[in-house]
This record gives C-alpha cells, structure tokens and sequence, in this order.
C-alpha cells in the first residue's frame, strides 16, 4: 500500500512523476502489493477485459449477419461461457506469479476460447471479417478508458479503503486492456490483426499469411520469452498510457 497520505498527495501535486513512474511500476503502491492482493486487484479487470473483447466480436459479426456466436451462446458477459483453462487462467497467473517472484513490473495477457464466426454467413465476407476482427481490440480501448474514469474518480475520493483500491483495479485495467489491444493488433494469425492483414490482402498473399496460423501462439510465447515482443508492444503502450493519463487527470 501507499507508504504514507504525504506520498499520494506529492504524485497527485507532480502529475508527470506520477505518470513516468506508472508506466514503470503501474502505481507507487502497485509493487507493495502481495500475490493473494495483486490477484484480488486484477481479477475483474482481466476478465473483463477477456470477455467484452470475445463478445464484441460476436456482436459485430452478428450486426454484419452472421448469428454464429448468438446460437452458441457466446453473446454474454458470462466469464465461464469464454473461459480457455490455459490462456484465461494458467497463463496471467502464471505470468504475474513470476513477475512477483522477479520483482518486476507485472506484464499480463491472455486470451479465451474464440467466438465463432461463419465467414459465409456476412454480407461482405472479406470486408466484415476485418471489421469483426477489430471489434475486439476497439472493445480493449473503450474499456481503458472506462478504467481510466475508474481511476480519476478513486483519486477524488483519497488514498482510502475505497479509494486505493479504485486506484490500483482501475490502473490494471487501463493497462491490461491496452496490452490487450496493442498484443491483438499484431499482424499475425490467429491474432486480431492477422485475421485483419487476411482481410485486406490478395486472395494469394491472404492464404500464404494463414498458413502461419498453426504456429501463431508459439511465435508470440517465443518472442516474449526474448523480449523482442515488448520491445515493439511497449512504446505503443507507453503512448496510449500516457495520453489517458493526460486525458483524465491521473
């Protein structure tokens, strides 16, 4: 937790030390925090962020008319309907107990079982694909910057019992989603932004990038186990971070 109220009050007063040391650390209390606490904080953003992104592919693709997902019951808020055992739940906890173990500055992704589409099914095939496929990136950002509004109304209420905790929730939030975001943008199947490169390609080029598909999760595992993924995921981030931090004040 926050050592004392005098240290909330001076990255409140210095709002660019506040914002050069979160994008460092996520918040001056984040790094105090337990695992059992961490885990408590970032819970509900993490599944919120896994959900809404799944269901806004769904969403779209049924405004685009294909009612895959809605026979399937995918167009829900309900966690358990889109939980993946591995990419859900092994993986961020996986990541954030090392990180804790490392002492570093948490960095947390994920994914759930993916929404169905039946390609046939859309009115424009080629084009809808690329718009079902950035819903749910677009979804990451709206709820960055509902977590943003989060945060700024846990600062107007003090580094209390309930404000804290606004705090550090809303923090993870903006930050897990924009990880989110930016990880999906990646030109790479089976992301969001291979199934967009796909979209906008010759049909020739569309079909030699797909046969990376197979291979997709491995790639980015290895380009994170190298730091290479970061290396290009983090000044977007950064960018993304700081401008909501401008925005609202936090």
């Amino acid at each position: 937790m926050l050592n004392s109220y005098d240290e909330y009050l001076f990255y409140r007063a210095n709002p660019s030390i506040a914002a050069s040391t979160a994008k460092n650390s996520y918040n001056p209390a984040m790094q105090e925090l337990s695992l059992i606490q961490f885990l408590a904080v970032a819970i509900l953003p993490l599944l919120f962020a896994i959900t809404v992104h799944e269901v806004a592919h769904g969403w779209v693709a049924l405004r685009l008319g294909d009612p895959t997902a809605q026979m399937m019951g995918r167009l829900t808020l309900n966690p358990i309907r889109h939980i993946d055992p591995f990419g859900t739940v092994l993986l961020p906890i996986m990541l954030i107990v090392l990180s804790k173990v490392a002492g570093t500055p948490p960095f947390v992704f994920g994914w759930a079982k993916p929404v169905p589409v039946t390609w046939e099914n859309l009115r424009n095939p080629k084009r809808d694909m690329a718009l079902v496929a950035l819903a749910g990136p677009m979804s990451n950002l709206l709820m960055a910057i509902l977590w943003a509004v989060v945060t700024k109304i846990g600062y107007l209420l003090g580094a209390g019992a309930l404000g804290l905790p606004l705090i550090l929730m809303g923090t993870f939030g903006i930050l897990f989603n924009l990880v989110l975001m930016v990880l999906n943008l990646i030109p790479l199947p089976p992301l969001d932004g291979g199934r967009i490169l796909t979209s906008v390609l010759p049909g020739p080029m569309a079909w030699q990038v797909g046969r990376v598909e197979p291979y997709g999760f491995l790639i980015i595992l290895l380009l994170l186990a190298t730091g290479v993924l970061w290396s290009i995921m983090g000044p977007v981030i950064d960018w993304f971070y700081t401008l909501l931090h401008t925005l609202f004040g936090i």
